[in-house]
């Protein structure tokens, strides 16, 4: 294997926490994981694997430079988890500073090469193996650990305390009146049909959207309500980290707001890493079989309302648009087609990209690269410049993104390599062509 040679990178996360760590807590860290938390599927993938390389071509990173045998996942597994079990658990602080640096920079968990290994051997599972034992150490970079402390703290990931929450949301609905007659955001609703969850920057950094959600969901006539306590926000990194225990009190405070207040279920929006947490990871670490209430990602419930009749288009986007398949939600949830069917319903011109659904290239912004913060900002930018080739080849002004990392990973390679798009979410899309009824008009 070539030499893993990298640009010098400085996380106080990982570089500080190593000075007060030793050998012996290292080994313990590792123990734990691989020989008592881990399942039967580590020795059975890498008992499997018999490095045909079949998964190299797979991955952004590995295309996005050049083909260096380092970057391929199977590589990376090498370089990590098996040096770990060749070593037995007995490794320096530099080789935790390399696993951590792969592991949390250099694989995005996006599962795309799961798609083209002969034996399905999911490297994301043992790349996040690799995080775990890193989150028990505590080398995770410091933008993540902090929006984890936030999330176990707050519950939200941005240090938004209920009061601003409240006033927030209020000031949002007298915006919204504005524009829709008597419209409602309403908050601690007792026995509604649906309980929104949102994004934390929707609260903070991206008020609009919140303000597009609440558009739709008075125009659709829906019985909604949000919560009024924390547990509003439906983001969950600690996920990235697997830091496995806030990440679970995440989900179950969602679940328990929903018992409170009755509802018939959960809907989020467009996210990825929080509905897998929410219907699958966080949900099997609290020790349940299944998801106690339904929870619906918003392109599902977009989908929904119209498959039902209950949002109309008044007039098509025109500009030509293309799609980004979020990795959690389409390679593991199968929601290409719902997607596609939302965006035919908005947009004139649609051009599919290539490849497509589960074969679509990571943004390189997913799995927590983005939430590593401005250190690795060029690790994410330089591994996603085959989704920006990709992107001007669809020859599209516009690309909907209806995941927030997605949306924010192509933004930036948008801006990096000049492609001349505009990055849409599916709330925006369906808030700009909706028809408001005349009688709801302000």
């Amino acid at each position: 294997m070539a030499r893993f040679e990298r640009k010098p990178v400085t996380d106080i996360g990982i570089d500080e926490t190593l000075k007060h760590v030793d050998e012996v807590k290292i080994k313990k860290a590792i123990d734990r994981v691989l020989k008592a938390e881990a399942s039967a599927r580590l020795k059975t993938f890498v008992q499997t694997c018999v490095r045909c390389g079949m998964c190299s071509g797979s991955c952004h990173h590995y295309i996005s430079h050049d083909n260096d045998p380092t970057y391929a996942p199977a590589a990376k597994v090498k370089q990590t988890v098996w040096d770990m079990l060749d070593k037995d658990g007995n490794v320096s602080k530099e080789d935790i500073k390399k696993y951590a640096r792969i592991a949390f920079t250099e694989c995005n968990l996006c599962r795309r090469c799961v798609q083209f290994c002969p034996f399905g051997i999911d490297i994301a599972y043992l790349i996040s193996l690799v995080r775990r034992i890193c989150c028990l150490i505590g080398t995770v970079p410091q933008y993540i650990q902090d929006q984890a402390l936030s999330h176990m703290q707050t519950t939200n990931m941005l240090w938004f305390r209920q009061d601003e929450w409240l006033d927030t949301v209020q000031w949002l609905e007298d915006e919204l009146r504005a524009e829709i007659k008597n419209a409602r955001i309403p908050l601690g609703k007792k026995d509604a049909d649906v309980l929104y969850l949102a994004h934390g920057l929707e609260a903070k950094y991206m008020t609009g959207l919140l303000t597009n959600m609440a558009k739709i969901m008075n125009v659709a006539e829906i019985d909604w309500t949000m919560p009024d306590t924390d547990g509003w926000d439906y983001t969950n990194k600690a996920f990235y980290a697997q830091d496995y225990e806030t990440m679970s009190m995440v989900v179950r405070r969602h679940y328990e707001n929903a018992f409170n207040l009755g509802v018939k279920r959960i809907v989020m929006g467009e996210c990825g890493h929080a509905f897998r947490t929410g219907i699958y990871e966080g949900v099997r670490f609290l020790g349940w079989k299944e998801s106690p209430i339904p929870y619906i990602h918003g392109v599902q419930f977009f989908y929904e309302l119209f498959m039902e009749g209950r949002i109309k288009i008044a007039k098509k986007i025109e500009e030509p648009v293309t799609v980004q398949d979020p990795c959690n939600i389409v390679r593991y949830r199968g929601m290409g087609d719902m997607i596609r069917y939302i965006i035919r319903q908005t947009c004139e011109n649609f051009i599919d990209i290539n490849p497509g659904y589960e074969y679509n290239y990571c943004c390189s912004a997913g799995g927590g690269m983005v939430d590593a913060g401005p250190p690795w900002k060029m690790a994410r930018i330089e591994g996603g410049k085959v989704k920006a080739d990709q992107i001007r080849d669809t020859g599209a002004k516009i690309v909907i993104a209806p995941c927030h990392t997605c949306h924010k990973g192509i933004e930036d390679l948008n801006d990096y390599y000049k492609l001349g798009v505009h990055v849409k979410f599916l709330t925006d899309v369906i808030a700009e062509t909706m028809e408001i009824p005349e009688e709801l008009r302000a």
